[in-house]
């Protein structure tokens, strides 16, 4: 994307600009990202946050020549699974400010909330190669060959943890459904 090519530019010449160009363009898809993996809005907003720190801090030094976007999103894979790591791979359940309804409806927004809760519950459950597989490809839009590539596996690995993951969100889902 040019915008992304001048921005990267600009950044690597110092422009806080174009760091504040950068943070709010990409800032709503990366904490959807870390929502994901953390299940917990706050922590998420910590992952984002320590990344961009990062790389406002990385300015001089800053050479990467691919896409600027997955380069961020390998960012805040990495930073999650690191936080994901020091917490000793406990899910953590979501917290009622992570979920926001868009709807005016009092009973929608309820209805809203209860299907994310034990969606992001049963989430949290995967293991958590199929959970980074279904959240790149679902909520960020990853092709699998992009996943292979940032999980550094083949592509038949990723499709598996992914069919796998979705089977077993659906078993889970349903089981809720029937209590």
């Amino acid at each position: 994307m040019i915008e992304d090519e001048i921005l990267k530019w600009r950044f690597r010449q110092g422009s806080s600009e174009a760091l504040c160009r950068i943070y709010e363009k990409y800032l709503d898809y990366l904490l959807t990202l870390a929502v994901g993996f953390a299940n917990d809005f706050n922590t998420a907003q910590d992952i984002v946050h320590d990344v961009f720190v990062r790389f406002a801090a990385s300015w001089q030094g800053f050479g990467q020549q691919g896409n600027l976007k997955s380069y961020l999103t390998t960012c805040v894979v990495n930073q999650a699974r690191d936080q994901i790591r020091r917490a000793g791979h406990q899910p953590v359940e979501l917290k009622e400010d992570a979920l926001i309804g868009e709807s005016d409806c009092p009973e929608q927004i309820v209805i809203s909330n209860e299907v994310s809760q034990q969606l992001n519950k049963a989430l949290a459950e995967l293991p958590y190669e199929q959970r980074e597989t279904v959240v790149l490809h679902l909520k960020g839009g990853m092709k699998f060959r992009e996943i292979a590539k940032l999980q550094d596996v083949s592509i038949n690995t990723v499709a598996g943890r992914y069919r796998y993951g979705l089977d077993k969100l659906r078993s889970m889902l349903n089981d809720e459904v029937k209590k």
